[in-house]
């Protein structure tokens, strides 16, 4: 078990309703909690046990950070990472491993995760890590290829497949940017909602913004999936 210690209250780190969400995934009861309650001064967390669970909220939910064990019961942690990326889940993901060697840290990084972290390990050096982890894939993020689109999600800017810039609001920016992350998730409203709206809002808002969102640019730019909700679409 990692003998991990909390740096207690995150100061410095500005939480609010818009603060990332992030799925921790650990089946040691007692390290779950800690983790659980040292990452949620920062994040939004969601916990799973098993690699089974994990799996299923990651492909039902949006989630901007995904913290892995490797050692899981049944399905372990690069197994569970594997199958998120086959889904097309592109999530950054941190996996802990109490297994050094280089050759099993190789494994895990060749599995689809994006940087690992040792057990033990000190909680401070973990929220580096993946303050690190999204600041990068934020940069990655800033020129987005949508079809034959290109969105500019920092410049809330969308360039048409002939070169037309066409504006954004700051919500229609924000849905986009949410859809394109994870390309192949259906966001249900209530996800989309809690991720990019105010918290009064309805869910009428969500359909409403998906209606601006094609009317400015083309309407299978977001796919409806009946009974479901929204996703990215293949916009021509």
């Amino acid at each position: 078990m990692a003998t991990a210690s909390s740096p207690g209250p995150a100061t410095g780190y500005p939480v609010d309703q818009a603060r990332d969400s992030l799925l921790l995934v650990e089946d040691d009861p007692e390290l779950a909690a800690l983790s659980a309650e040292v990452l949620g001064e920062v994040y939004r967390v969601d916990g799973a046990a098993t690699g089974e669970a994990a799996l299923d909220l990651a492909l039902r939910r949006h989630y901007d950070l995904m913290v892995v064990d490797r050692r899981l019961p049944g399905m372990d942690g690069v197994e569970l990472v594997r199958a998120v990326r086959r889904a097309h889940v592109t999530t950054p993901v941190l996996l802990l491993t109490a297994l050094g060697s280089v050759a099993q840290r190789v494994e895990g990084l060749d599995s689809g995760a994006n940087d690992y972290l040792v057990k033990p390990f000190d909680f401070e050096e973990l929220l580096a890590r993946l303050r690190a982890l999204r600041r990068g894939f934020t940069a990655v993020g800033r020129r987005v290829q949508v079809g034959d689109w290109l969105f500019t999600p920092n410049n809330e800017t969308i360039y048409s497949p002939i070169g037309e810039r066409v504006a954004l609001t700051a919500a229609e920016s924000a849905l986009l940017g949410l859809l394109s992350r994870s390309p192949e998730h259906v966001f249900s409203r209530e996800e989309i909602l809690s991720a990019v709206f105010e918290r009064d809002d309805s869910p009428g808002t969500v359909d409403t913004y998906v209606h601006y969102l094609r009317k400015k640019t083309c309407h299978s730019m977001v796919e409806t999936v009946r009974f479901r909700g929204y996703r990215l679409g293949q916009p021509d």
